[in-house]
């Protein structure tokens, strides 16, 4: 459901999150949507698939991967599963069930929306059983080897918390409508490390990003509703400072992203009001961040925008997309491309896909200008954002996971 970086501050942090081939948490290194990878085609049809393999339940969480596996939750009424799919071959590697009892969701929220994260050793990933929620941990082989309890959930529109993976730490926001925390957990053991208390009220979805300032400590950054935009330093939980609780009015369903020297923040409700924070995080030493603008003209309620070469793309629900200064957040341009959006967008070699619900993939450039340079139809629902590692990008629909690009690809532009 995400974050990103300036040109500055992208290499670095991908380099420290995540190995380039590896795409391991939502929206891959440190959250920022991008890839620098070649062989990505930007036109294809079905004939042009690596592969294309039916799943065994739906979701609309995303794929991640590590080396040549892709790991991803599926899920129905009464069973969640994680599968551990070959990117070489589409083959069903492992598939590790849980039964669970049936709890509400909002209709287009689905039983397997939380993406997992990974790295050398173990697939973390959030779980909900009835009225509890679970973090866990399975060996990159699909054995267990810890689960914690994250206590009573309870949410109107149902679950999707994704966690991440810093350093030796599992980091996870539990924003719900009850009391919730944010947990950090030995990565090892699932042993409990440090939390934060979260206000009641309205459960927000945001994954965590990293931010780096020059000379500080990174801090990780968190955003929603009821406490506003944080950041936290990993290594203790101590908050470092944080903005006004009631900044993000709405509800936070995309991710913080970094681009800048600054922090951003999306909030928003299906029925629009939908706006983006710049937020500046303070020189002074103090603990209280102030907002430097924001962009409240057709700014997206899910899909996370892209930070890329000091612009940002914010691809609107309905199908409208914004390119503005990261610095001033003036508009440079803003036109509408169709659809309606779910999933978030990516950027591939300066090229940014937008994937809509009924699986229409749109390429425009990542430019000052607009220019669409492709529409390709994968011709199935699909909410979940697209993956891309090993030179490929990897899309996942309701019912199917489908690879496209490599060095064998034909339709590369």
């Amino acid at each position: 459901m995400k974050l990103l970086l300036t040109l500055g501050f992208a290499s670095t942090l991908a380099m420290a999150s995540s190995p380039a081939q590896e795409w391991t948490r939502f929206r891959g290194p440190n959250g920022t949507g991008i890839s620098d990878a070649k062989t990505v085609p930007v036109a294809w049809t079905e004939k042009d698939y690596n592969w294309k393999v039916e799943l065994p339940a739906g979701g609309n969480a995303s794929p991640v991967l590590w080396e040549h596996k892709i790991f991803l939750p599926v899920a129905d009424e009464s069973q969640f599963s994680v599968v551990c799919i070959d990117d070489r071959d589409g083959h069903q590697i492992w598939k590790r069930d849980y039964p669970h009892a049936y709890y509400h969701l909002h209709k287009f929220n689905s039983f397997a929306s939380g993406s997992c994260a990974v790295d050398e050793d173990r697939v973390y990933f959030t779980r909900q059983d009835g009225r509890e929620m679970f973090l866990c941990a399975l060996t990159q082989a699909g054995e267990p080897v810890w689960q914690v309890s994250l206590g009573e959930f309870e949410a109107q529109h149902g679950g999707g918390q994704s966690p991440i993976v810093y350093q030796d730490l599992v980091v996870v926001p539990n924003d719900e409508d009850l009391a919730g925390e944010i947990l950090a957990v030995d990565r090892k053991t699932g042993k409990k490390r440090w939390s934060i208390p979260r206000h009641p009220g309205t459960a927000d979805y945001a994954v965590p990003c990293v931010f780096t300032q020059a000379g500080k400590p990174p801090l990780l950054i968190f955003n929603s509703h009821d406490d506003g935009v944080s950041a936290v330093d990993p290594l203790t939980g101590r908050v470092a400072w944080s903005t006004a609780d009631d900044l993000l009015k709405l509800r936070c369903v995309s991710s913080p992203f970094v681009a800048a020297g600054m922090t951003f923040a999306t909030c928003g409700v299906a029925g629009g009001g939908n706006y983006v924070v710049a937020v500046q995080p303070p020189t002074d030493g103090s603990t209280k961040a102030e907002m430097q603008y924001a962009i409240r003209k057709a700014a997206p309620y899910v899909p996370t925008p892209i930070a890329y070469n000091g612009r940002l793309f914010l691809w609107g629900d309905g199908g409208i997309v914004t390119c503005a200064d990261a610095t001033t957040g003036k508009t440079k341009w803003q036109e509408r491309v169709g659809g309606n959006y779910f999933s978030s967008p990516v950027c591939v070699d300066g090229k940014i896909y937008g994937t809509s619900d009924s699986g229409d993939v749109v390429v425009i450039a990542a430019g000052d200008e607009f220019k669409v340079l492709a529409r390709n139809d994968l011709g199935e629902l699909t909410r979940a954002t697209p993956a891309v590692a090993n030179g490929r990008i990897v899309f996942r629909t309701w019912e199917h996971l489908i690879r496209i690009g490599g060095k064998d690809s034909a339709t590369v532009n």
